[in-house]
């Protein structure tokens, strides 16, 4: 058996980053940036209100209140008014300041004149009140999208305001998701003697959803290695990577570590890593560029194995650098029994923050690798190092697969961000 950081540094070893692509601004969110961008024009790009009211020469409302003659009015949208000693022009907000004014007196502060066609100050203005000057927002040349940067919608807003309409990405991988198994129906199909509906591709496609990944399905092939094998090879010319589920221990009908032998020309690797579940777990790149990931086929197997291996590969090749899930340290409400038998074991379980402020943990039920059931009800695994296990009221890692259920609940013992 080998470490799961050996594991990992042999998988992400061999995972080469995307190349960069263009891409729409919309599908740019959630995507990492491959080149840093300069601003081109300042943003505001001319004098404008930022305020309903109106446009003033300051030095006129000095000795406020004081009533100036309304000379026109300007809204966003329109070419500049202008205006000379004594007067004022009704300016809407993002509309262009008129020449010869240089503050805005906001609505609130005003009232009908004295005469028709005047309007009253009721306080002193102070030159450049509410007035947003060329590059208060962006300045030219300076960095608006730094290559490294997670998208987000605030980047496409600075980006188009610059006239662009796409961005330079990592793209998501496209990941095609294939099940192996003469047990195997698809749902809704009834079941016979022997036979078992397919959970693990719904679950792997799933994951890769919310992973934020392209997910393509690629449906089931019975325990054949040709029918395995050229699975995978038509995959190879539609997909970024494949993950694979079943057919990687050491059964009879366990085919898929040697057909990764086969058509994985030398990349090939079949590891035993010290984890449970999920210590079987296999690897190749077919044409020496498209990583194969085999996991185990037991349901939690299957999604633990994505997790700590699959997932951060993943993102690795989208450009992240942040690989993994958040990890928080948490206190066990109840005993996580174990046996030593050395592996670093990653229970199912539920994570909440107690009155004390605390991450507590209790497990969602049992933990064999066949009870998905109980890493459904899950939103955390607890990580319990080899030995006789945890008793209640141990501190405990625990990695978060579902941060967002945690929020609003107490402020946490968080160890390390994720994602």
């Amino acid at each position: 058996m080998i470490a799961l950081g050996e594991a990992r540094r042999q998988v992400l070893g061999a995972c080469a980053t995307l190349a960069a692509v263009e891409v729409p601004l919309a599908t740019a969110v959630g995507c990492m940036a491959a080149s840093t961008v300069r601003a081109h024009s300042p943003v505001p790009g001319f004098e404008n209100s930022a305020m309903d009211g109106y446009a003033v020469r300051a030095g006129d409302t000095a000795g406020a209140p004081v009533d100036l003659r309304v000379v026109g009015r300007t809204r966003a949208g329109e070419g500049p008014a202008s205006m000379g000693p004594g007067e004022a022009v009704r300016i809407m907000t993002g509309a262009p300041m008129p020449a010869g004014a240089d503050a805005v007196c906001m609505q609130e502060a005003t009232a009908p004149g004295d005469r028709e066609g005047t309007v009253r100050i009721s306080a002193p203005v102070e030159p450049g009140a509410f007035v947003r000057r060329p590059g208060d927002d962006v300045a030219v040349g300076q960095v608006i999208l730094e290559a490294g940067t997670l998208i987000g919608p605030a980047h496409a807003g600075v980006l188009a305001g610059q006239g662009l309409g796409r961005a330079c990405v990592y793209p998501r991988p496209v990941v095609g998701v294939l099940s192996t198994g003469d047990e195997l129906l698809d749902p809704p199909a009834p079941l016979v003697p022997g036979r078992i509906r397919d959970g693990n591709r719904p679950a792997l496609l799933a994951a890769l959803v919310q992973s934020g990944f392209v997910p393509l399905d690629l449906g089931s092939v019975p325990d054949d290695e040709t029918a395995i094998g050229d699975a995978l090879e038509a995959a190879a010319a539609r997909c970024h990577a494949v993950v694979v589920s079943g057919g990687v221990s050491v059964g009879d009908a366990d085919l898929v570590t040697a057909v990764l032998a086969q058509r994985c020309a030398g990349t090939s690797h079949w590891l035993q890593v010290a984890i449970r579940p999920a210590k079987p777990f296999a690897f190749g790149l077919l044409g020496g560029r498209v990583p194969v990931f085999g996991v185990p086929g037991n349901p939690v197997s299957a999604l633990v194995s994505f997790e700590l291996l699959v997932r951060p590969a993943l993102r690795s090749m989208s450009g992240h650098t942040v690989l993994d899930r958040p990890v928080a340290r948490g206190v066990t409400d109840e005993d996580l029994a174990r046996a030593p038998d050395g592996k670093v074991h990653y229970l199912r379980v539920r994570a909440a923050f107690g009155d004390d402020g605390l991450v507590h943990v209790r497990p969602t039920g049992a933990q064999q690798s066949h009870v998905l059931a109980a890493l459904a009800r899950a939103n955390a695994l607890a990580v319990v190092p080899d030995g006789p296990g945890l008793a209640a009221g141990s501190v405990v890692e625990v990695v978060l697969l579902d941060p967002d259920s945690l929020a609003g609940t107490g402020p946490g013992d968080v160890l390390g961000g994720g994602a």
